[in-house]
């Protein structure tokens, strides 16, 4: 997969905040040597967040995010503040930009806020050609965060230089899961290890391809020094009659899990992909734990489908079709079911006795823990579609037992449950 190529779930996702003109969209134009964003000494020309995605070595692929300026105070202002608010829950790092010797209440609102988030900050000191920062302004800035940038954004000379400092300080304080993400399948599997991965070719694979979380599967396989024999559901058994060794652990689509299920022996470790991107993109234990919930679900109850991305629903969509009718047939009642895609999640989570999300390929792990958190903080449980459509079809425990912690947390969640 080249650069242009990478997801955006994948990507180190960079926000630009800032008061109004202080040059966010001239700063995002010299880190990418283009002219991206549009530049204007009118205060407010950003009037919408403007993403691009980029190479920016030895970090990897990064998505930058110019918003509009937090002081804004134009007829559309409200709604421009309420996208750029959203960002917040995006942001894998911020660069705070600002002006010499300026420091209101808007940077320290920011930097509170990125602070309570635990998202480190870089300030970027922007127009030092119009004025010099002083010293004390920058002793004062300094105490708030080490990582300052003073930079000219039209001193092209100077570009270089203001790269491989903020490429430093980034690497200094990019999130431990940006540098080391989560695995998805290799450390279920010894060094040269063997996973079968069964994977259905229906409506919902694009010609001539496979979906992106079978394909990442297979790279981080094959990263970890594994092998991978790749089948459909109906040639499965045939398969493993053929190997002359025991897979170290076998992953299916959600909507196979039943069959296959059936045809894998007990003893091999058995999984979905909804379920390893569950652990990979969020927190497995808690996803379990709200698996469990669908146990306390009754007749009438609001359940919300979250899904990562915008998609034509097809006739039998898994998250607006299959999912509400396993859910009502569990349940044996009518359970009133919710979708919303894309990045609208909803506010009124308390409203809904259960969040059933998508494996979230598209999200960042920082988005997807930012939703999980706030669905603690309305009382929601969440769980995600692998672990929800296991647990209707009867088999959650086994698809739970490649990750002992996570099976442990849905058994104690189901004796409460089962105590109530």
């Amino acid at each position: 997969m080249n650069m242009d190529a990478t997801p955006k779930g994948n990507r180190l996702h960079i926000a630009l905040l800032g008061r109004t003109n202080v040059g966010k969209s001239s700063i995002l134009n010299m880190i990418t040597g283009q002219d991206i964003a549009i530049t204007s000494p009118v205060a407010g020309t950003t009037t919408d967040v403007v993403e691009k995605a980029m190479e920016l070595l030895p970090l990897g692929p990064v998505l930058f995010l110019d918003t509009a300026g937090l002081d804004d105070v134009s007829k559309l202002s409200s709604l421009r503040l309420k996208k750029t608010e959203k960002i917040f829950d995006r942001a894998d790092v911020a660069i705070l930009v600002t002006e010499p010797d300026f420091w209101g209440t808007y940077e320290e609102e920011v930097l509170a806020e990125m602070n309570r988030r635990k998202t480190p900050v870089i300030v970027a000191i922007n127009k030092i050609d119009l004025h010099r920062p002083s010293g004390q302004f920058l002793r004062d800035v300094q105490a708030k965060t080490l990582h300052i940038i003073p930079v000219s954004t039209i001193d092209a000379q100077k570009r270089d230089s203001f790269l491989d400092i903020l490429k430093r300080q980034l690497l200094e304080i990019v999130p431990n899961d940006f540098v080391q993400p989560p695995p998805l399948v290799g450390d279920l599997m010894p060094p040269g290890g063997l996973a079968v991965l069964v994977v259905p070719i229906d409506l919902q694979a694009p010609k001539g391809r496979l979906i992106l979380p079978q394909v990442q599967t297979i790279r981080d396989a094959l990263d970890n020094d594994a092998a991978v024999v790749i089948v459909k559901d109906r040639e499965l058994p045939a398969t493993l009659s053929l190997l002359k060794r025991t897979p170290d652990v076998v992953v299916c689509d959600s909507q196979a899990v039943l069959k296959v299920s059936a045809d894998v022996s007990p003893e091999i470790p058995l999984t979905t992909f909804s379920i390893l991107f569950a652990r990979q993109k969020g927190d497995l234990v808690t996803a379990a734990e709200g698996a469990a919930h669908i146990e306390a679900l009754q007749s009438g109850d609001r359940v919300l489908i979250a899904e990562a991305c915008s998609h034509h629903p097809l006739q039998d969509d898994i998250g607006r079709v299959k999912i509400p009718r396993w859910l009502k047939q569990y349940v044996g009642g009518d359970i009133q079911t919710d979708v919303s895609a894309g990045r609208n999640y909803p506010d009124n989570l308390q409203d809904y006795k259960l969040i059933i999300h998508c494996g979230a390929c598209m999200l960042t792990r920082r988005e997807m823990l930012s939703r999980m958190q706030q669905a603690r903080e309305a009382g929601v449980p969440i769980t995600n579609y692998g672990l929800a459509i296991s647990f209707t079809q009867g088999i959650v425990r086994r698809t739970l037992s490649p990750f002992p912690s996570a099976l442990l947390a849905f058994d104690r969640k189901m004796k409460e449950h089962q105590l109530q």
